[in-house]
């Protein structure tokens, strides 16, 4: 079995280790005999709907975000979001989340439009939120977390009826106000967590993996994967979150 991943604006949204978040969808992948090709997408290029099973979207900066936002609009904006709808697997972080949405207003500058394919509207912030931070989640059935690192002074809020990814235990999440994080819409997740998100929270990995197979060639299970290094890794972050600065 063969996968696509589409990365996109790898070469303009791309901080913050966010690179590992392929790195582990390409292994577990691979370690389960399923080879996941890559496809980098940028400027000018089109969105093969069809073609692609899973989105990457990291973050950048406001600079770059200016010209990821006209592009994305321009070249790939409604094939990603009907490609959305019906399910394909994305996982859009910081920059990239906030352009999924209906729009992000900088503190300068002229309203950033999102190609509205997620439930959130992002406005700049006063407070920049820095640090480790610990999710509870019912994505994957019983509560678990999520851990990871933010780095953001967006704050995004949920439409009504939107569905988060998690309630915030620690950090600051989608705004620091009302203790949500993320959101979830179809199998398409927005997240302010960097660190690299996947590698210590592999059930978020697995999870984007199984939908993507699911579509493509019907597969509802995933073979077990030994995930001693990873929780541990998960565990460590967990603890780093709670221990003061």
């Amino acid at each position: 079995m063969r996968l696509t991943l589409a990365w996109l604006y790898p070469d303009l949204m791309n901080l913050y280790g966010d690179r590992g978040n392929i790195l582990a969808l390409q292994r577990r992948a691979e370690w389960r005999g399923i080879q996941v090709e890559v496809l980098p997408l940028s400027l000018g290029d089109a969105f093969p709907k069809g073609a692609v099973d899973i989105v990457f979207f990291g973050g950048g900066q406001d600079k770059e975000q200016r010209l990821v936002a006209q592009d994305l609009l321009e070249t790939k904006g409604e094939a990603l979001r009907a490609a959305i709808e019906e399910g394909l697997p994305v996982l859009a972080i910081c920059g990239g989340y906030q352009l999924l949405g209906e729009y992000y207003q900088p503190a300068e500058g002229e309203r950033l439009p999102g190609i509205g394919a997620l439930p959130v509207e992002t406005i700049a912030g006063r407070r920049r939120h820095i640090g480790n931070v610990v999710v509870e989640t019912d994505l994957f059935g019983p509560p678990q977390t999520l851990v990871g690192f933010e780095n953001h002074s967006g704050c995004t809020f949920l439409k009504p009826g939107a569905r988060p990814l998690g309630r915030v235990l620690q950090g600051g999440g989608n705004n620091g106000r009302d203790g949500t994080e993320g959101v979830v819409h179809r199998n398409a997740i927005g997240t302010y967590l960097h660190g690299s998100l996947l590698p210590k929270n592999p059930m978020l990995a697995d999870f984007l993996l199984r939908q993507a197979l699911r579509r493509r060639y019907g597969v509802e299970e995933l073979a077990p994967l030994e995930d001693g290094l990873e929780e541990r890794a998960h565990r460590r972050a967990e603890r780093l979150a709670y221990t003061p600065r």
